[in-house]
């Protein structure tokens, strides 16, 4: 049988199996170790099978994963995001929108510390969502900002979709960390403007808070202190040569938990409750990333991945033209298929051919990142906004796409203006050696 026609039957089972509701990373594995032994013989599609998900989890690399989720773990238990959220309450809480302004604030800080977006948006929709809603805010606008403001996750550094995408590609990690942060900022400053023309059109929507003195916004601030040291020290520690990005990650972990017991705000319950939680987000991401490596196997022994780069090489529409179906490509897999999935299955494709096509490395990691959030907060999946529904369930699915509206369209305009200015997202990564 024709090799083509069997990748495109791998991609038909895989897609077929995740329609059937089968885990991704299950569809995935199944289908590439199918199509391998298809081609190669069940014996070797067995050993396959045996030796991949051996090398992956026992991958140096791949330890970042769990240890910044677990740090993320214990910076919610720990109550660093209700901090957050105090603290742009009582500075913005007063405005009209404030309480909006406050979560956007909040989501962005805590991203600083948690670079996982689901986690972001999860923890987030506990704290902030029903404070709106008591202060009379529309509940579907409230959840679809929160799912927006989740996306940060995974541009602020530190960010596990950058991790992946650096290993895979061999793109030094600290570079792309520090690429995402002006447009992390961005999307920030975006998302607060669309708060306040949101508010000045419907103001019955977005109704001002009540007003904090200065004692207690100056107060809140001090609460703040854990944030700004786990950042600066893990961030800091990072572009200073202290360590790694792994043993940053490990030395993140570590210093979240014992700021926590130190401030009596981790007990075993927390704890246990942070390593379970922990243990569950990193078991589903390192079984999504065996399924892609198997299906990659797959993929390699069919030529689909070298085809695919010489076909997009090769198009007659020029380097930017390429990035441009590229992009829509990512917006179509967004709606349907999981973020983490989408960057293991594309990226050795799409990367290649994008080298090739003389664009930077690192500039290309954020644009990835940032097609890949779209997916979080658009229909019909939208992994960001299926967790808030599961929290908040009486507010309905489509109320919170109809919410996610406007910020998918800042940040669309956040992308152009990206891919038209790469200096923008290269100017700090330029400072790192």
């Amino acid at each position: 049988m024709d090799r083509d026609l069997v990748a495109l039957l791998g991609f038909v089972a895989m897609f077929g199996l995740m329609a059937l509701r089968v885990p991704i990373g299950v569809a995935m594995g199944i289908a590439g170790v199918g199509g391998f032994a298809a081609l190669t013989g069940l014996q070797p599609g067995l050993n396959l099978l045996a030796n991949v998900p051996l090398s992956v989890l026992t991958d140096y690399n791949l330890s970042v994963i769990p240890m910044f989720i677990l740090m993320g773990a214990f910076a919610s238990q720990s109550g660093m995001s209700t901090e957050l959220f105090a603290a742009g309450r009582a500075w913005l809480g007063h405005r009209r929108g404030g309480l909006a302004l406050a979560s956007i604030a909040a989501c962005g800080g805590f991203s600083a510390i948690n670079g996982s977006s689901v986690a972001t948006a999860a923890t987030m929709t506990q704290v902030a969502l029903p404070e709106m809603r008591r202060a009379g805010y529309s509940p579907g606008f409230s959840a679809g900002l929160i799912a927006a403001g989740g996306t940060l996750g995974i541009m602020i550094p530190p960010s596990v979709i950058m991790v992946l995408y650096g290993i895979m590609t061999e793109t030094d990690i600290t570079k792309l960390f520090a690429a995402g942060i002006i447009p992390g900022v961005m999307a920030v400053a975006f998302y607060c403007v669309v708060v306040a023309i949101v508010a000045r059109l419907r103001p019955d929507a977005l109704p001002r808070g009540e007003r904090h003195s200065w004692g207690e916004r100056f107060a809140s601030l001090r609460a703040l202190w854990a944030v700004v040291v786990l950042f600066m020290f893990v961030l800091g520690g990072i572009y200073g040569g202290l360590f790694t990005v792994q043993e940053a990650a490990g030395v993140g972990a570590m210093g979240t938990l014992a700021i926590g017991m130190i401030r009596r705000r981790l007990g075993w319950v927390q704890i246990k409750a942070a390593l379970i939680g922990a243990l569950r987000v990193s078991s589903a991401i390192m079984l999504i990333v065996v399924g892609a490596y198997l299906f990659g196997y797959f993929l390699t022994i069919t030529q689909f991945t070298q085809n695919a780069v010489d076909f997009l090489v090769h198009l007659p529409v020029g380097p930017y033209g390429v990035l441009a179906l590229i992009m829509v490509g990512y917006l179509i897999l967004g709606a349907v298929m999981d973020e983490l999935a989408m960057i293991l299955l594309t990226v050795p494709i799409v990367f290649p051919a994008m080298m090739q096509l003389g664009f930077d490395p690192v500039w290309f990691g954020v644009i990835v990142v940032m097609a890949v959030t779209f997916g979080m907060i658009c229909p019909p999946v939208g992994m960001n906004v299926f967790v808030i529904n599961s929290i908040a369930r009486d507010v309905p699915l489509g109320s919170i796409y109809k919410g996610t509206m406007p910020f998918i369209g800042v940040d669309v305009l956040r992308l152009l203006i990206l891919c038209a200015f790469p200096s923008i997202s290269l100017w700090l990564p330029g400072f790192v050696q």
